[in-house]
């Protein structure tokens, strides 16, 4: 082999290794299960990971997933009048940009969770929330949404529930 078609074999090998195709994809309702099976359906809703495991749970050992090495990116499928509870990311910024549907996002104050702003977003909207900012999602629409969520960091830390949130003291 020369050194030229050995460059090349390289480059078709890396570029194959940065590729998570959608037919290898699934939806893993399991992984945030624990907070259905705790308050209910309403919580009910699925991870598609691409990019690292996010912060909801140890999946290094999923060969599918792209490793990543400085944010994790994923997709996340919330059924009609489904809730993603108030949550605190301490450590990192959280991207959400849909893709169908309509999404209600709250940002929570700080010091009082009672106090809240809220934003719905449609095709093609994208929120940041900043590290250390509580947040709540809620599918606002008559069908599924279907949102990109992309996590500042290779490895976030676990998020925290705040009193306000219906998951307070809920544990994995």
């Amino acid at each position: 082999m020369t050194t030229t078609e050995s460059k090349n074999q390289h480059l078709e090998e890396l570029i194959d290794s940065c590729i998570a195709a959608r037919e290898t994809r699934y939806e893993d309702w399991d992984t945030l299960g624990f907070q259905a099976a705790a308050k209910g359906d309403e919580f009910r809703r699925a991870q598609i990971r691409y990019i690292g495991s996010g912060a909801t749970g140890n999946h290094e050992g999923d060969a599918r997933q792209l490793p990543s090495e400085h944010f994790t990116f994923s997709n996340m499928r919330l059924p009609v009048g489904a809730i993603g509870p108030e949550h605190t990311h301490h450590d990192v910024e959280e991207a959400f940009f849909v893709l169908e549907g309509t999404l209600e996002v709250t940002v929570h104050d700080v010091e009082d969770g009672t106090k809240t702003a809220t934003r719905v977003l449609g095709y093609r909207d994208l929120i940041r929330v900043p590290a250390g900012v509580p947040r709540s999602l809620r599918n606002a629409g008559d069908t599924d949404a279907l949102f990109c969520v992309i996590i500042g960091a290779q490895k976030p830390q676990l998020p925290t529930y705040p009193p306000t949130s219906p998951m307070h003291g809920v544990t994995r």
